[in-house]
């Protein structure tokens, strides 16, 4: 299995706007081969930052490289974009491959 994670710095006060894009976006992941979860972590706000972690699950990680460059990936980051002020730089990609 191979986990993808994504850090976000989200603007204090913005936790929700953040929130609401993610709630309405349309993933496309149910259709991807190899896709298993997708979970939405909230850690404690500190005083300038609330970090977000996108969280997902996949049989490998060759699953999650072919959808990165897949139709589905185009398609759910088409409309992705937040309104002004909630990100506080661009997401920190980590990938973990499971070993135990």
């Amino acid at each position: 299995m191979y986990i993808a994670m994504n850090r976000f710095r989200i603007a204090p006060g913005r936790e929700e706007d953040f929130l609401e894009v993610w709630r309405n976006r349309d993933s496309h992941l149910d259709e991807v081969p190899g896709f298993k979860q997708f979970k939405m972590l909230q850690g404690e706000s500190q005083e300038d930052h609330t970090v977000f972690i996108s969280h997902s699950v996949w049989e490998s990680e060759h699953a999650f490289r072919a959808w990165t460059q897949s139709e589905a990936f185009r398609k759910a980051h088409a409309n992705a974009k937040a309104p002004e002020g909630i990100y506080l730089g661009p997401p920190k990609f980590e990938g973990y491959e499971v070993v135990l």
